[in-house]
Order: structure tokens, then C-alpha cells, then sequence
């Protein structure tokens, strides 16, 4: 009876234990996402990791990435080609690409784990067709006008970066950026507009599509997946076929859920299930010479893994607690905070002209703090009503605006070529004036202190000059 117990238990998870490709994905997913307190804190990890892209598409904004999205950074980087050559984002696509191809989707994407559970729901199937073959180009098309031509187009004819993709299209950065941070800062809900609620629809199609379509969004939208197809062929790691064996029964390209044509064509993501099918032995998986060192590559995962989760939860400087209460008080009795009615720690910052900008020295000034960064649309096309407000009240407002560490080109040329000339300083390394203020990088964010130093505004959001001239009332 009880091994008749212990058989039945061994059957169920022998039937159920997740595979080797299902392990990494879920390690790949928690790696990318190592920052887990930022889903309870709704809080954007900013630290020094962030300027590194994992290969898988995982979006900036989520609030446990620990890294940057390569499909962003090339948007980016494509947006300032009016500026410079965005070298480190060209050589990670051709790291990535030559050695991987579309295993990255296979293997090491968390929008490919959760589009492969979401598939597991009990439903009627569709099947792959002529018709399903010929939709996998749309993500072609997607790459070329979204994630290319509207970057270019905006960085380099009107000087503001545009990311297509991210912007109006992306599902992926809508449930991982905005349903991960909203929750936690249902203030936001106010400034949602029309183009977040056209993503919002178009995440939950693409959810729906995935039940009943093996990887809708991969075989179809995803402009990562066309890239890295493009490199399917000359990439080391990944599915190989041995023609000596293969007798051209063509099981492997029958069971395959993908648009393939043959094994390894740009629609293969390298999954390797195709293997169960052959009978010749034909299909093998390739590891660039690394067969023989999976278990010291397994550790060294462990290892980094474990270094992530440390860094980006406890020990990076963005991590560290904020000591607001240590400060020096002011001659408001409002205790010390962001929040409106608290006040303001004292603060002094270095600029970008070399001047010094020291929140002390402004009692008595109405002051505005805003967040922003050259790769934020919104911000800079507010950034010129500050720069007036400024100018029009220069003897009683104090302002600066203060750009988010992370930075993809010279912000000081950059507020030059632009003609604005109020205060702006890049935050440091240590976070200095977005820990102070509860700064976000969902930019831009403006706070206004009142001339005692309290918090009157603290919110994320674009402003108008109406809104912008009725604070300064306010604060008065």
C-alpha cells in the first residue's frame, strides 16, 4: 500500500516537474526583477544596474527590474542619433544576437514564460496557418515604423525622444510598468489619458489572444523577436539539425506551435521541444562549447542571482533608508517628509553650470522642484513653462529642475541647444534630491514648497502654465 502511496506521488511529480527550460525562464524572470520590494513600495529601482540591458523583454518601468530593456534602450538610443551614436546599444544587440538569436525568447523572456502560462488555460485552441505564417511579419512592420522611424524621426527633426513602441503599442510595459506601480500610487490614476487607455486595451487583446494563441504577442508583435530572428541563423547557442540524419519527415515542423518553416528560421524561438518528435536523433541543442560546464555556470547563476537580490533590495544606495528625520528642523513646525504639509529636509545640490543650488538659502521663496530627464517627451515640452514662470517671478520663486541619474547624452549641451537657463543639476549616485522628494522615473514630476518650506504639490504628471501659475498662487 505504500508503495503503491510513493509510486502514485512519484507519477504525479514526474508528470508535473517543470523542465530545464522552464526553471531558467522562471530564474531569468525573477533575475530581471530582482528589485521584489518595489511591487510593494511602487517604487522604480534607479540604481547603477539599470544602464546594463538583460537580453529579454522586460520592461524599465516595472518596479522589481533591476535592469534596463534593451527594446527601449535602442528606442532611445535612436532618438538621440541628432546627439551621438548610441554604441553600447548597437554592440548588445550584436552580443546578444550572435550568440543567442531567438533563444533569448525560448529561454530567457518573462513576457515568453507568462504568454506560455496564460496559454494553459483550458480553451479552444488555434491552430498555426497560411494565415497565422503570414501575421508573424506585423512585428517586422511594428519594429521598422515603432521602435525605428518615430524615434528617428522625433529625435532628430524635433529634438525630443519618442520611444513608438514603448509609448502607444507596448503591452508588456503597460502591465509590467503601469499595473505594477498603480497600486501603490492610485494618484495617478487622475493623469491617465487617452493613450494609456489604447495600451490598456491593447494589453488586455493580447492577454485574451494569448489563451487561445500559442504566443501571440511573440509570434506576432513583438519587435525584440524580429530582431534577434534576423540573427537566428548565424547565432552559436541554440537548436541545430543534423541533415545527415534527418530523413525529411517534417514532425518537427508539424508539432511546433511557432510559424516555423524549418527548424532554426527566424521564427524559431530555440525551445527545443521539437526534439521529443524526431525519431532520427536529428535535432540537437548546441551550447557553444559549454556543454561540459553547466554546473559551474549553474553556480555562477546562483551566485548573481543572490548578488541582485542583495544589491537592489538592501544594499545600493537607492535602497538605503532616507534619514529625513535626522535633519535640521526649519522654522515650520511640520514634521519632516514629502507629503503635502510636511516639509522639506534641507538640501544642496550641485548644478550643471557649477553654481549651487542649497534649499536653505530659499525661506521665504515660493519653491518648485521638478523631475525630469531629456529621453521624457512630456518633461521637455513643459520644461519651457518653467522657464518663463521663472523668469517672470525670478525675485520670489527659487527653482530647479533636476535630471534622473540615469543619462543618454550631455544634459548641459543638451538645456543649452534648448535656451532654457534656470538651475538643473543631475541627480547623484546616491540619489540625493529624488530619495528627498519621493522622486519616481515616471517623469516628470513637479513639487511645490510654500514659503515656509511645506509641501503644497507633490505629484507625478504633466502640469499646464495655468496649473503651474495657480500653484504659484497658492504657494504665495
Amino acid at each position: 500500500m505504500v508503495n503503491h502511496m510513493t509510486n502514485e506521488k512519484t507519477a504525479w511529480w514526474g508528470s508535473r516537474r517543470p523542465t530545464k527550460r522552464r526553471i531558467i525562464q522562471l530564474y531569468s524572470a525573477l533575475l530581471y526583477n530582482a528589485h521584489i520590494k518595489g511591487f510593494a513600495e511602487g517604487e522604480i529601482f534607479t540604481g547603477s544596474a539599470k544602464a546594463v540591458c538583460v537580453p529579454g523583454l522586460n520592461c524599465y518601468s516595472c518596479p522589481g527590474a533591476a535592469f534596463a530593456c534593451p527594446l527601449g534602450s535602442l528606442q532611445n538610443a535612436l532618438g538621440s542619433l541628432n546627439k551621438h551614436i548610441g554604441f553600447y546599444v548597437l554592440g548588445i544587440f550584436l552580443l546578444y544576437g550572435m550568440l543567442l538569436g531567438r533563444t533569448v525568447c525560448g529561454w530567457l523572456c518573462p513576457a515568453g514564460l507568462l504568454q506560455e502560462l496564460v496559454y494553459k488555460i483550458p480553451s479552444p485552441k488555434i491552430k498555426k496557418s497560411n494565415a497565422t505564417r503570414k501575421l508573424s511579419y506585423l512585428k517586422y512592420v511594428l519594429l521598422a515604423i515603432f521602435a525605428v522611424v518615430i524615434p528617428v524621426y522625433y529625435g532628430i527633426l524635433k529634438g525630443i525622444p519618442v520611444p513608438g513602441f514603448c509609448k502607444y503599442i507596448c503591452p508588456v510595459g503597460t502591465l509590467e510598468g503601469a499595473m505594477g506601480l498603480i497600486p501603490t500610487n492610485t494618484a495617478w490614476l487622475s493623469m491617465l489619458g487617452p493613450i494609456f487607455t489604447g495600451k490598456f486595451v491593447i494589453m488586455v487583446a493580447a492577454i485574451l489572444a494569448c489563451i487561445f494563441s500559442y504566443r501571440s504577442f511573440c509570434r506576432f508583435l513583438c519587435p525584440l523577436g524580429a530582431i534577434y530572428g534576423m540573427f537566428n541563423s548565424l547565432s552559436i547557442i541554440g537548436v541545430k539539425v543534423d541533415y545527415g540524419r534527418c530523413n525529411s519527415c517534417g514532425a518537427c515542423i508539424r508539432n511546433c506551435k511557432m510559424d516555423v518553416k524549418r527548424v532554426g528560421d527566424h521564427e524559431c524561438i530555440h525551445c527545443g521541444q521539437c526534439r521529443g518528435f524526431c525519431h532520427q536523433d536529428a535535432i540537437r541543442f548546441q551550447l557553444g562549447g559549454l556543454e561540459n560546464r553547466k554546473k559551474a555556470l549553474a553556480g555562477v547563476a546562483i551566485v548573481l542571482l543572490v548578488c541582485m537580490l542583495a544589491w537592489t533590495n538592501f544594499l545600493s544606495p537607492s535602497a538605503k533608508e532616507k534619514a529625513l528625520q535626522t535633519l535640521e528642523p526649519t522654522e515650520s513646525d511640520a514634521p519632516v517628509g514629502f507629503h503635502v504639509g510636511e516639509r522639506l529636509p534641507d538640501f544642496a545640490v550641485t548644478c550643471i553650470d557649477g553654481s549651487t543650488f542649497d534649499l536653505a538659502d530659499t525661506k521665504g521663496k515660493v519653491v518648485f522642484i521638478n523631475l525630469w530627464a531629456t529621453y521624457c517627451g512630456p518633461c521637455v515640452k513643459e520644461l519651457p513653462l518653467f522657464d518663463k514662470l521663472y523668469h517672470e517671478n525670478e525675485d520670489d520663486i527659487a527653482m530647479i529642475a533636476v535630471h534622473a541619474n540615469l543619462t543618454t547624452e550631455d544634459v548641459l549641451a543638451y538645456v543649452r541647444e534648448k535656451g532654457w537657463d534656470i538651475p538643473f543639476a543631475i541627480d547623484d549616485s546616491d540619489e540625493t534630491v529624488f530619495g528627498i522628494v519621493n522622486g519616481s522615473l515616471a517623469l516628470p514630476q513637479t513639487i511645490v514648497l510654500n514659503r515656509k518650506g511645506e509641501v503644497i504639490y507633490n505629484q507625478v504628471g504633466s502640469v499646464t502654465e495655468e496649473a503651474l501659475e495657480a500653484l504659484y498662487e497658492q504657494a504665495k
